[in-house]
């Protein structure tokens, strides 16, 4: 390269190459068979050319964010994703909607209390585990599977409080304590323990009228302690002068007995050994609700609140009217010779005992641990009184209270008679709640003595098939009877004052099997009570063997009420009575099955026609028997033949229903229809 000079300048003149240099591009170009410059430049003007026109046919993996925005604004992409987002916000939303209408419109589900019978245990009778004679906790405990076998969850058991035992412990001396007779806090903590273990429910008896004489608060108040001076009711009195007034106990005589310590009368409405309670005393409110608090908290599924419409009495004390007001004063001993103005369902008693269910609800929010509540009030022909014990739409009372009309069904055994006991009920009961029934209980005989054993298993039918709960005293799922006693085997404190009103012979001990003492107490030969003689062949263990018994029949009759929905939801409506057969039907909306119930409480075999009730098929085949025999007998509506004694549980398909064209003979709690494509139940 030369570098002239013009005119005083440096000019750059044409280059000669060096063949010997190589720069790296060169050396490149060499390595790929040497492309000539001019191609190279050629190639990286293409090359531009060709990034600035760059499209891709498709989407690919790993492709750049640049590039996938690109394809995702395009119409056949946007579209697709866009219909799949708007699918899933509609079904998220139909989801919701039919959740909410489901919730909705499904009646609310049964609560244990509703969907078993409840089982009355008196514990002295029940069970003896320690050779004493006595039923005791652990027999009960070693009994559980007794009550699976029948399919029972609810057990009632008798009180089983610290007490002298004057009215077998009624008369509680501590709430907070066990009977030593029945065992110890310890044993009732493994009893409860066990049972919600096994799936059972335990319900107390809860005594609130009256305690012991022995009782803490009872020994203060008689020495006029300042703070529970006023917890039971005094008045002024001596010893040998007039009572207060003329109120009479339930046991007899007069309900007022002097106190030589406090120098006053104190009111009991049942044994001088049971004081009444103060309620208008507000500190004697506060125990109670901190007594039921104490069990609630042990876990108690529910209380069974008794003699609730003595609680409280007429400030005032002034005498009742006399039933018959020619008789002199001085033979008025019963609690039959006066009207119970003054001493019985006072104003505040409902108040009391809506506060007592307040209490309760606030443990009844665990799901499955809802807490019972039932009340015990005889009212007798005053069936309002005992239907407020139900409360009011806008507040809870008792979960319901016990219905004692079908006690009376021995009094006539007829269809009419069975049919006006039922009737009185349901046609008293207000709308939407839930029906009872009990045939027996420790102060009644027992169903099979007063009404004659060849009536036990339709009396039985008849509880297990109305609608409601139904209540069984212990030993009538296997019939057993009365027992007799001398005088000088009596025990119950009625009877000491009057043989005839004795309430022993429907305690007699549980018949387990034919080993001695009935099985009650294996372990010795004592007994408190004489054991029934037949308790050979009438008792658990022989009776699970035939399949024609008593104790068969019953666990049967459970078992279809609680898995069939006509039997424990379903309308209930009366077909026919007359002086021998009582008949209904049981049904549900949208189920094409429903059953007709015929139930002979007469004396005699008839024949029932059906003829007249178009609701029927002609032929109609029996489900079940009383007399097992029958069952599966197939028979013309127009000729339904019932022996004396025998009931018939007759299933049968249908798509009409009954109770449309009868409603003033039909009877729901809460109405439910059945969906069969969804298997749903919905309010309808």
């Amino acid at each position: 390269m030369s570098l002239p000079r013009r005119n005083g300048s440096l000019e750059l003149g044409e280059c000669t190459r060096n063949p010997g240099f190589q720069d790296d591009e060169e050396s490149v170009a060499d390595n790929s068979n040497a492309v000539p410059v001019e191609t190279r430049e050629s190639s990286a003007v293409k090359l531009e050319t060709t990034e600035e026109e760059y499209t891709q046919i498709k989407p690919y993996a790993g492709m750049p964010k640049e590039v996938l925005l690109l394809y995702s604004t395009q119409a056949r992409y946007r579209v697709p994703r866009e219909i799949l987002f708007w699918l899933t916000v509609a079904c998220t939303l139909a989801l919701v909607a039919l959740t909410i209408t489901v919730i909705a419109l499904s009646p609310g589900c049964l609560s244990w209390w509703q969907a078993s019978p409840v089982y009355q245990v008196y514990p002295r009778s029940f069970k003896d585990s320690d050779g004493d004679g006595v039923g005791d906790l652990k027999g009960v405990l070693q009994q559980l599977d007794h009550f699976q076998y029948l399919n029972i969850k609810s057990i009632w058991i008798s009180p089983f409080y610290r007490s002298p035992m004057k009215d077998f412990g009624y008369d509680v001396e501590d709430f907070r304590d066990i009977d030593p007779l029945f065992g110890t806090m310890q044993d009732f903590d493994d009893l409860l323990a066990e049972m919600h273990n096994k799936g059972l429910k335990l319900i107390m008896d809860f005594i609130p009228n009256h305690t012991s004489d022995r009782h803490r608060w009872f020994n203060l108040s008689r020495t006029r302690d300042p703070e529970y001076s006023d917890y039971y009711v005094w008045t002024d009195c001596n010893a040998t002068g007039p009572k207060p007034n003329n109120w009479v106990s339930i046991f007899g005589n007069s309900s007022w007995t002097y106190d030589e310590v406090r120098g006053q009368c104190y009111l009991h409405q049942f044994l001088k050994e049971q004081p009444d309670l103060n309620f208008r005393n507000p500190n004697v409110r506060k125990e109670i609700v901190d007594i039921i608090h104490f069990w609630l908290q042990k876990g108690v599924d529910g209380f069974r609140m008794d003699a609730v419409k003595h609680i409280l009495e007429a400030a005032h004390l002034r005498d009742e009217p006399q039933v018959d007001p020619n008789k002199p004063p001085e033979e008025v001993t019963t609690e039959w010779d006066l009207y119970h103005d003054y001493t019985t369902s006072q104003l505040g008693l409902h108040d009391l005992l809506r506060g007592w269910r307040a209490e309760m609800e606030s443990y009844s929010r665990e799901p499955g641990r809802y807490r019972f509540m039932v009340s015990e009030s005889y009212d007798y022909h005053e069936v309002d009184k005992t239907m407020m014990y139900y409360g009011t739409p806008q507040v809870k009372e008792s979960d319901f209270p016990f219905n004692f009309y079908l006690l009376d069904l021995p009094q006539n055994t007829s269809g009419l008679w069975a049919q006006h006991l039922v009737h009185l009920w349901m046609s008293n009961m207000p709308k939407g709640k839930w029906a009872n029934w009990v045939v027996g209980n420790h102060d009644r005989p027992r169903i099979a003595s007063s009404a004659g054993p060849k009536y036990v298993k339709v009396i039985n039918m008849l509880l297990l098939t109305l609608p409601g709960t139904p209540t069984t005293y212990y030993g009538e799922e296997i019939g057993m009877e009365n027992i007799n006693i001398t005088d000088s085997q009596v025990q119950d404190p009625a009877g000491k004052y009057n043989t005839s009103l004795s309430r022993d012979p429907q305690r007699s001990p549980m018949q387990w099997s034919d080993d001695t003492n009935a099985g009650f107490n294996t372990k010795s030969n004592a007994s408190w009570l004489p054991v029934h003689p037949d308790y050979s062949t009438v008792n658990v263990e022989a009776q699970k063997k035939d399949e024609g018994s008593v104790i068969a029949q019953y666990r049967l009759l459970n078992t279809l009420r609680q898995t069939e929905l006509p039997l424990h939801r379903g309308w209930f409506c009366y077909v026919h009575a007359d002086a021998h057969v009582f008949s209904y039907i049981r049904e549900l909306d949208g189920l094409d099955q429903a059953f007709l119930m015929v139930l002979n409480f007469g004396d005699e075999s008839v024949t029932t026609d059906f003829s007249s009730v178009n609701e029927l098929p002609g032929q109609l085949e029996v489900l079940m028997s009383t007399n097992h025999i029958n069952n599966g007998k197939v028979m013309q509506k127009s000729r339904i033949v019932t022996e004396a004694g025998e009931g018939l549980v007759i299933r049968y398909s249908t798509s009409t229903r009954f109770n449309p064209n009868h409603s003033k003979e039909c009877y729901i709690s809460e109405k439910a229809c059945y969906l069969s494509v969804l298997d749903i139940l919905y309010k309808c």
